[in-house]
């Protein structure tokens, strides 16, 4: 089986071994099809994800030999496969994925189960999230921005992984495992200061460590860093999280975040 990743680098590899993509065309190429998963693409939408909206004289052509090229590398893989994986279509290409496996799609199908069962069965779900997201080892296909069809696809797929993240860390404080992943929310609550849910996972795993004066002190960073960047004031789930540690409600004591956000604001 052919495995692709995405998350991380851009990578085909096999039982047999590796297909390596070199050059900047064929590169996009492979991973405006491989973000498309397994949808065909026209190719003109293609000739903009390689060369912006003034493809050059001859792109078509040139296309069509970074197809051709990318359909060979391809084929040393798994050269026992009946059909060519890259097809030409009517009006563009097709990228089959079937008996193949894309990363990425495996990332959303476990976060998909794992977020359908986290309230009921909180154990089940970190068992799918974590693997799920040690399937991340970098930027979407190594930092390539691409066109704007990779550019959207990127985009959608990394706030996919911060709300895995989300509810991995809901999951693990339903668990009462709020000591265990203190260093995790640091870590990720200062690489995305203004994601206010992590910020609040983290008011809430410090309070519930004996630490009430840090997480307040966490929670007026994150508002001066909203009103410094943003211009914003915080969201009222944050500003209740806040008001629950202030008060000391019950609440902060069990569950997920989403058990405190019933607090009244005064």
């Amino acid at each position: 089986m052919v495995r692709f990743r995405i998350l991380g680098g851009l990578e085909a590899v096999s039982p047999l071994g590796s297909a390596t993509v070199s050059g900047e065309f064929q590169r996009r190429l492979l991973q405006t099809l491989l973000v498309s998963e397994g949808r065909a693409i026209t190719g003109d939408m293609l000739m903009t994800e390689l060369w912006g909206e003034l493809p050059p004289a001859g792109a078509a052509n040139a296309l069509q030999a970074h197809a051709s090229r990318i359909r060979r590398k391809i084929r040393q893989i798994e050269p026992h496969r009946e059909r060519p994986r890259l097809i030409c279509r009517p009006n563009g290409y097709q990228l089959l994925m079937d008996g193949a496996e894309l990363d990425a799609t495996a990332f959303v199908e476990s976060v998909a189960r794992a977020e359908r069962i986290r309230l009921d069965a909180p154990e089940q779900a970190v068992g799918l999230l974590r693997p799920a997201l040690r399937l991340w080892s970098g930027a979407v296909c190594g930092g390539s921005p691409g066109g704007p069809l990779c550019r959207a696809a990127a985009a959608r797929y990394e706030e996919r992984r911060l709300q895995a993240m989300e509810a991995l860390f809901d999951s693990e404080l339903m668990l009462g495992r709020h000591a265990a992943i203190l260093a995790e929310l640091r870590e990720v609550h200062m690489d995305d200061p203004l994601r206010e849910r992590f910020c609040e996972q983290l008011m809430v795993a410090l309070y519930r460590s004996g630490r009430q004066a840090e997480a307040l002190g966490t929670c007026r960073r994150t508002w001066q860093c909203l009103i410094d960047q943003l211009g914003v004031d915080p969201s009222p789930s944050l500003r209740r999280v806040e008001h629950a540690i202030l008060a000391q409600d019950p609440a902060l004591d069990r569950g997920p975040v989403s058990a405190v956000h019933a607090a009244r604001i005064p």
